[in-house]
């Protein structure tokens, strides 16, 4: 064995997942893993995602002794026929070939690929390199970075870019930096304190999905690339299906559910107009978050391990009540029982506090759950039979949809709406589960 395959095989080989046993009877590891890899052997088996089920490797150490590694589908196989297991599954596995658009096309395509420094998106970028398409990465960096730290020094933007910079050095990808402090003001964090203060709960992450990332990126692709890239791609777990109307000849787009129910984010993505799905792309629309890891894992990405970032997307580190504290005060009112109308504690602000929210009531005998908020006389009503089973007790009992976005041509009837009312696997039937909702739905 030449001393150049030795140094690919250990390239490609992910080390922290390779037990290593000697040869010899001995149980001594040595450094843990092994260090070159001569060859597969070619009872190598995979599952219909290109996952590795089980295989021996042959290997042999830094000191010249040789051993085997029996793995057993922890993670994608690292090299097939001299491919890298990206390229193996893209060949493999129908929906990622769909969700990359791989072979759709008569040539590669130009994508604009959204990269936040975390392991979701960067898996996204590996997969468009080995689908064979023409990637420029770019980086968002929005409002308050320098500023803000003054007050909480707690910004990770700079770690954000240095992972960015890591991995598209790695996938040879050309990175640039995009400033849209202001949009991102203007369109997000402004409308969201304006929000609060009337009393209702904002979801910043979606206003910044369809105001920025898709819409004021759109722009700003618009005036310096003009019709450059084909597709503008992200790391969110979403999927779009693409079709033609027969009728008057006109591509028909369809956003739906991902394999992964607890890690789906097109609850995030609602917002998105038609034309904006139009050019966009999600690559991991068929994984799930395990085998993203697993992925990330195998392409060695400088960010393989990083945690996934939490929270609202323009605070970083810094807490939601600290950023609404800071911008609009604290103003003490009343909690007021909603059974008995009765004043039982005290709070520092109705902004503070959701509809349905339990933490941050510091009282006894609860737990307590906000019922409603009147925003003029700065009272928050609480109840303990927010969740109740007897449903004459129970305090939630309906709500209100206002605003709907129908991403289709027609809105769909009423008896097969499902609904989730947050980020997570639950979906509820608006017919069966919630009845009166269909008595208060407005589009």
């Amino acid at each position: 064995m030449d001393g150049t395959r030795l140094r690919l095989a250990e390239r490609f080989m992910p080390q922290s997942h390779v037990a290593f046993t000697v040869v010899k009877k001995t149980s001594k590891c040595y450094n843990g893993h092994a260090r070159m890899v001569i060859s597969h052997s070619s009872t190598n088996t995979y599952d219909e995602w290109g996952i590795l089920k089980q295989a021996e490797t042959l290997h042999i150490d830094d000191k010249g002794r040789q051993g085997t590694t029996t793995t057993n589908g922890e993670f994608f196989s690292s090299q097939q026929g001299g491919k890298t297991s990206l390229e193996h599954v893209l060949e493999t596995h129908t929906g990622a070939r769909d969700t990359c658009e791989v072979g759709v096309h008569k040539r590669p395509l130009k994508i604009a690929m959204l990269l936040s420094g975390g392991v979701d998106s960067s898996v996204a970028l590996a997969l468009l390199r080995a689908a064979g398409h023409e990637v420029t990465a770019f980086y968002l960096q929005i409002w308050f970075q320098e500023d803000f730290r003054n007050t909480w020094d707690a910004c990770p933007w700079e770690e954000d870019l240095a992972y960015c910079n890591a991995v598209c050095d790695a996938l040879d990808v050309p990175l640039k930096t995009v400033h849209l402090s202001s949009e991102y003001w203007d369109r997000v964090v402004d409308h969201s304190i304006g929000e609060v203060k009337a009393g209702r709960t904002p979801n910043p992450d979606m206003l910044c999905n369809s105001r920025v990332k898709f819409g004021a990126f759109y722009e700003y692709l618009d005036r310096e690339y003009g019709d450059e890239f084909d597709r503008i791609a992200s790391g969110h777990y979403a999927r779009i299906q693409r079709g033609v109307d027969e009728k008057n000849d006109e591509t028909r787009i369809r956003m739906v559910l991902t394999p992964d129910a607890v890690k789906d984010q097109t609850y995030f993505l609602a917002n998105l107009k038609p034309e904006q799905l139009c050019k966009a792309m999600f690559p991991l629309g068929c994984f799930t978050k395990p085998q993203v890891r697993e992925l990330a894992m195998c392409a060695r990405l400088p960010n393989t391990s990083r945690k996934d970032s939490q929270g609202i997307c323009f605070l970083g580190k810094v807490k939601f009540d600290e950023f609404i504290r800071e911008h609009i005060g604290e103003w003490p009112g009343p909690l007021v029982e909603e059974e008995s109308n009765s004043v039982v504690g005290y709070h520092a602000g109705y902004w503070f506090y959701t509809v349905g929210q339990r933490k941050g009531i510091h009282l006894s005998g609860g737990p307590w759950y906000v019922t409603r908020k009147d925003v003029r006389n700065n009272a928050v009503y609480i109840s303990r039979h927010y969740n109740a089973s007897d449903d004459s007790r129970a305090t939630r009992r309906r709500f209100r949809c206002v605003n709907m976005n129908w991403l289709g041509p027609m809105r769909p009837q009423s008896q097969r709406i499902q609904c989730k009312v947050r980020h997570g696997p639950q979906m509820d039937s608006l017919q069966d589960s919630m009845p009166c909702c269909t008595k208060t739905l407005y589009a």
